[in-house]
């Protein structure tokens, strides 16, 4: 990759940046330029730098690895204060380019999405800008919406929401999303959409009832009740009810206890379970079995048998 491709390529990408991310561009180029042209890491250089430029697009959605012992756990904060974290364009960009960032990271293990801001997880959609919206443009976006938590949904590695506070709308449609959810005993959940004269339209119309049966669904989203975090954990609707303020305590007492075993395993694990759940049984069983068949050639299961034998933690390192 030349210089000048490289520059065109990276400017072009990112000419939507935000002004207050803008200024990290000039400084990642001027790195990039300091790499020899024929150094076999340029291109990984490059796909690093579009990795950080893509998490700052948004300025209400963060993106944190965390370290040492916990490597391998990412965490995507929402963060709009003003907003009760409500959806609108700017944090859907943001959606969008953290959980794409997620699937290129070959060390992300799990994904915990948690809220900065106290006593919200996520109250929906940004209701303020979706008026100034036009109906095309509201379809545009409910559907922009749909397939971002549809490509949350299909993540290959384990996903975790920490739910304190509301998750309503929208907030409970990317929860619905994840395979765990925990929440605080003070954590209020619903889809209220009936009561603005439309549905649930970024997939709780499919998971809820998936989850939580068809005739409960149904009840939560003809009336638009909203729950407890108690009563949601009696529905099966989230993993764990924990004592407010501690759900994020929760998640990564879940999420380290996860990022101990076998990333490849955890991986195939995920597949067979959602995949077999589509089909019939004797489809799935022969889907468990080919998931199954991919690990027996792994370093890792030869070192689960080795650690097991010799009384020690084994040392996963996703091959």
């Amino acid at each position: 990759m030349t210089k000048m491709f490289a520059f065109l390529t990276v400017t072009k990408s990112f000419g939507h940046l935000s002004n207050k991310s803008k200024p990290y561009l000039s400084q990642l180029l001027f790195h990039l330029n300091s790499i020899p042209e024929n150094s076999n890491s340029r291109q990984w250089q490059f796909q690093s730098i579009r990795t950080l430029l893509l998490q700052s697009t948004s300025e209400s959605v963060k993106l944190q690895r965390l370290s040492d012992s916990d490597s391998g756990i990412i965490e995507v904060s929402l963060d709009r204060p003003n907003a009760k974290n409500s959806i609108g364009k700017d944090m859907l960009r943001g959606l969008q380019h953290s959980f794409e960032a997620v699937k290129r990271d070959s060390s992300a293990n799990i994904l915990m999405i948690c809220s900065s801001v106290p006593r919200v997880f996520c109250a929906g959609a940004d209701l303020k800008e979706r008026k100034t919206m036009s109906p095309s443009e509201v379809q545009a976006f409910v559907n922009t919406l749909r397939s971002t938590f549809s490509f949350l949904e299909a993540l290959h590695i384990p996903t975790i929401a920490v739910i304190e506070g509301a998750a309503l709308g929208g907030g409970l449609e990317m929860a619905l999303s994840c395979d765990i959810r925990i929440c605080g005993e003070d954590a209020v959940l619903g889809l209220p959409e009936t009561g603005l004269a439309i549905i649930p339209g970024a997939g709780g119309t499919q998971r809820l009832p998936r989850l939580v049966g068809k005739s409960v669904a149904k009840e939560l989203i003809f009336t638009g009740r909203k729950i407890g975090g108690r009563d949601a954990l009696s529905m099966g609707l989230v993993n764990h009810c924990v004592p407010a303020g501690e759900a994020r305590l929760k998640a990564l007492e879940i999420a380290r206890d996860i990022n101990q075993k076998g990333p490849l395993a955890i991986k195939m694990a995920k597949q067979a379970i959602d995949e077999g759940l589509e089909i019939d049984m004797a489809s799935a069983l022969s889907l468990e079995e080919d998931c199954y068949e991919q690990l027996l050639n792994t370093k890792d299961r030869l070192e689960g048998l080795a650690a097991f034998a010799e009384k020690r933690k084994p040392r996963y390192i996703g091959e």
